[in-house]
């Protein structure tokens, strides 16, 4: 029998269970782009991932994730939309309220973030939060709970609210070594072919099995 890799274009890539959706063929915002394979698993309703997940999103900044990434139940991206002005007494979005408040609509004067960048093989556990513009490497896992404000390194563990560094999963050689591996960018076939050495393999034997030019 041919050995054929999962079809990144199905939605539901487990027929069974509902709750799991890939979002390269779910989303259809401009401002969303998802790599191949990275899904999202809610009981309730993960095909309204655009809407519930990602918030205030009202451009023109960027919700970019990379593939294979993983996002638990209740990860939310906060855009640049929700900021408010801090530069007077109050901070309320008085014109977003309608009437004659609707003249003062000053948005250029909101802080700009710029866009929210996800890596590659990036793992996002339960309730997880992301704030606006972060870039979080690849590799990395967001623990549980964890309110994401600040950059998150290649490799990193965080967790916290705000999240902090926990560690690394493995040292700066190996990182540099896994980055230029760059597993995730291998053809369809041959990641195939090396799916195991990918899960519980050691970067000496992932760097073997790297297709070769």
């Amino acid at each position: 029998m041919e050995r054929l890799p999962a079809d990144p274009t199905v939605l539901h890539p487990f027929p069974d269970q509902p709750r799991v959706v890939l979002l390269k063929p779910l989303v259809t915002s401009p401002l969303i782009e998802v790599g191949e394979y990275s899904y999202y698993d809610d009981p309730d309703d993960p095909t309204a991932f655009e809407t519930r997940n990602v918030l205030y999103h009202h451009g023109p900044e960027r919700l970019v994730i990379g593939k294979f990434c993983a996002l638990g139940t209740g990860v939310r991206f906060i855009m640049n939309g929700a900021n408010h002005r801090m530069d007077g007494p109050s901070t309320f979005p008085f014109p977003v309220m309608g009437g004659s408040w609707a003249e003062h609509f000053l948005l250029t004067d909101l802080p700009v973030k710029g866009d929210t960048v996800v890596g590659n093989d990036v793992w996002f556990g339960y309730d997880t939060m992301v704030m606006p513009g972060v870039r979080i490497g690849h590799g990395a896992i967001i623990a549980s709970g964890a309110v994401v404000v600040d950059d998150v390194p290649d490799y990193g563990i965080v967790g916290g609210n705000p999240a902090k560094l926990i560690r690394t999963r493995y040292d700066d050689e190996d990182i540099a070594r896994l980055l230029s591996i760059a597993w995730w960018d291998w053809p369809a076939e041959h990641l195939t072919e090396h799916v195991r050495t990918v899960m519980s393999g050691t970067v000496r034997q992932l760097e073997e099995a790297a297709p070769r030019a």
